[in-house]
């Protein structure tokens, strides 16, 4: 599978910059009001979005799925890093809202 045939060009740039330490870039990929679910918890707006992203540790992810849902488009991935459990397989990034340019509502559930 190619990521370039199968994913939107923001999702493509998600996962390259959530494995890189270029937090300014990873933020300008959200809308100002965006929400972010992760391990059952929401963080709404982009200052909430900016907190989250900086207790998670960088991880690199390699995508193993990709479908379409009733909203959006989920992304299965295989993420890699220094956290216990690692490697962990069967992330499941739910971009349920999202543009060309930017991402609404995103929900990482296993």
């Amino acid at each position: 599978m190619t990521t370039s045939d199968t994913v939107p060009r923001i999702i493509q740039r998600y996962f390259e910059l959530a494995s890189s330490q270029d937090n300014e870039a990873y933020l300008a990929l959200f809308t100002a009001d965006a929400l972010v679910e992760d391990e059952g918890r929401e963080y709404a707006g982009i200052n909430a979005v900016q907190g989250w992203r900086s207790r998670v540790p960088v991880v690199e992810h390699t995508i193993t799925d990709v479908e379409p849902a009733d909203e959006g488009l989920i992304v299965t991935c295989t993420i890699t890093g220094d956290f216990p459990g690692s490697p962990l397989a069967g992330l499941r990034f739910h971009f349920q809202e999202f543009d060309e340019n930017h991402v609404k509502v995103l929900r990482i559930r296993p």
